[in-house]
């Protein structure tokens, strides 16, 4: 198990739960820093005393409290840390849910793992961090699904602006009128209608509303 454990969280009651948690693992070894500066200068530390952490569990948003700071969250700490100590594993634990902040995370900061902030996240949380010791990666059942069913469609230039104009609140039917004036192609209102028909049936989704919901939490659109 991890021995040396760094939890950057601002909020008292969520610093003392993951302690909590840590010590119900057996990991004694644990510091802690209520803002991002001060979590950086603790792993800068770390490798200096040729003891560096292991573990870094950060929260995304913290509360700006006057003090002036140079890393304005938990993103920027992580990609700061990565920058001095690469293979530093990483958990997330936030009340952040929307997929696609998961998703920008794991691809611009290779996150190892995310907990979502919520019912039971203290089993969640260990259950996390038990995996990604055997170097697994540990994110929520609803981020895998969404990346299955990414996945499962590969949105074309042609698919997001047809997507988007819904969005905005645009008509199904006055769509290809938008495409005819953009010479965009197919603009018929058929061609259409069979390609958002073709999304949602990949997608399992039988409403444009659920479409249009689903590629902005992905952060299609």
């Amino acid at each position: 198990m991890f021995k040396t454990v760094l939890i950057a969280e601002d909020q008292e009651s969520a610093n003392i739960s993951v302690q909590r948690t840590l010590k119900d693992l057996g990991i004694v070894d644990v510091d802690y820093a209520y803002y991002c500066d001060d979590a950086l200068l603790r792993i800068q530390q770390g490798l200096r005393d040729e003891q560096p952490y292991e573990l870094l569990i950060t929260d995304l948003s913290f509360e700006d409290d006057g003090r002036e700071q140079k890393l304005a969250g938990g993103a920027a700490l992580i990609a700061a840390a990565r920058q001095v100590q690469p293979g530093l594993k990483v958990i997330v634990f936030s009340a952040e849910h929307k997929t696609a902040v998961i998703g920008d995370l794991v691809e611009g900061c290779h996150i190892n793992g995310y907990v979502r902030k919520a019912r039971r996240d203290a089993q969640e949380l260990k259950a996390a961090i038990e995996n990604i010791y055997k170097n697994k990666q540990h994110f929520p059942i609803e981020f895998r699904q969404a990346m299955k069913q990414k996945n499962a469609h590969d949105f074309t230039s042609y698919d997001i602006l047809i997507i988007s104009q819904l969005s905005k609140g645009m008509h199904q039917k006055d769509i290809p009128a938008y495409l005819q004036q953009n010479q965009v192609r197919p603009a018929s209102l058929s061609s259409m209608e069979k390609r958002l028909n073709q999304i949602r049936e990949t997608l399992g989704f039988f409403k444009n509303e659920q479409l249009v919901a689903y590629c902005k939490d992905m952060g299609i659109i």
